[in-house]
């Protein structure tokens, strides 16, 4: 009720009530009074102009909350789009992560055909040499017959 009396006291004369004011109206009772006095004391004008203020502050309240609830909603999209992304990061990474095991995979099959590929050039010359061998021991004692 204290903070009441004291919007009410600061709405109708623009400044801030010290504790013992406001004990004092709410002692004598004066505080449902006191817009009506304000009224006949002040003037008209003045607290239309007064309302006016109050009317121009809640337009402003109003519109830091409606640019308040932009920003909420902004940064619940950001989050939206960075759960995303992280999702899409995570299967580059699986992506990568398959290719790098297949890489290594492919280095381990050439390095077999390579062995393979040496070791079949090794038993062909071995085989060319054994066949011209045989074929030297089989025409050299015909050539030396004659």
């Amino acid at each position: 009720y204290k903070e009441t009396v004291e919007r009410r006291y600061y709405t109708v004369t623009g400044e801030r009530a010290d504790e013992e004011t406001i004990d004092h109206i709410i002692e004598t009772g004066e505080s449902e009074n006191m817009l009506q006095r304000a009224i006949q004391e002040q003037g008209r004008g003045q607290i239309i102009e007064v309302i006016r203020e109050i009317q121009e502050r809640h337009d402003t309240v109003k519109e830091i909350e409606k640019n308040l609830l932009e920003l909420q909603q902004i940064f619940l999209d950001m989050a939206v789009l960075v759960q995303t992304q992280g999702q899409e990061l995570d299967n580059i990474e699986a992506n990568v992560g398959r290719a790098n095991s297949f890489v290594e995979g492919g280095t381990r099959k050439l390095r077999k055909a390579r062995n393979l590929q040496k070791n079949t050039r090794k038993w062909t010359c071995i085989g060319i040499i054994i066949l011209l061998i045989i074929i030297l021991i089989i025409v050299l004692p015909l050539v030396l017959k004659k």
